[in-house]
């Protein structure tokens, strides 16, 4: 048996995270990285803690988003802020390229690379703010 890459090995656990989101629009999970390849924290579409999730009740659809889902990677860095866990120099592997939003917040809590497996969505804006920041980005297939 081959021994699975860490970028292999990392994304795998990224798809089984994304079975657990409640918002069935787009089953997405993050897994965050440390630089000694140790998982800090993992993430996926949810609703808030202790509120009726998608699943239960329906979507929250404003301007063709469900605003009651919160997205997978914000659920990491969420975590990693509650527990005070430090992500600067953390890899993020995710299921979906990160959407602006997510992309910024990637950027500002000191995320150093991005990986994804599939290109959704692909926001020009979020690609040009990586590039600027020199956040190394690539998808995994």
């Amino acid at each position: 048996m081959n021994r699975l890459s860490w970028n292999e090995y990392f994304m795998e656990i990224c798809k089984l995270v994304a079975a657990r989101s409640t918002c069935d629009r787009a089953f997405v999970g993050c897994v965050l990285v440390n630089k000694d390849n140790r998982i800090i924290s993992t993430g996926y579409n949810g609703s808030i803690a202790k509120n009726p999730s998608c699943d239960e009740i329906g979507h929250t659809m404003r301007d063709g988003h469900c605003i009651a889902t919160i997205h997978a990677e914000m659920n990491a860095l969420l975590y990693c802020a509650k527990e005070g866990i430090s992500v600067t120099g953390s890899k993020a592997y995710v299921t979906h390229f990160p959407c602006l939003n997510c992309t910024k917040s990637l950027i500002q809590a000191g995320i150093s690379e991005i990986y994804y497996l599939e290109a959704y969505r692909i926001d020009e804006y979020a690609l040009e703010l990586l590039d600027r920041n020199g956040i190394k980005y690539e998808q995994i297939v």
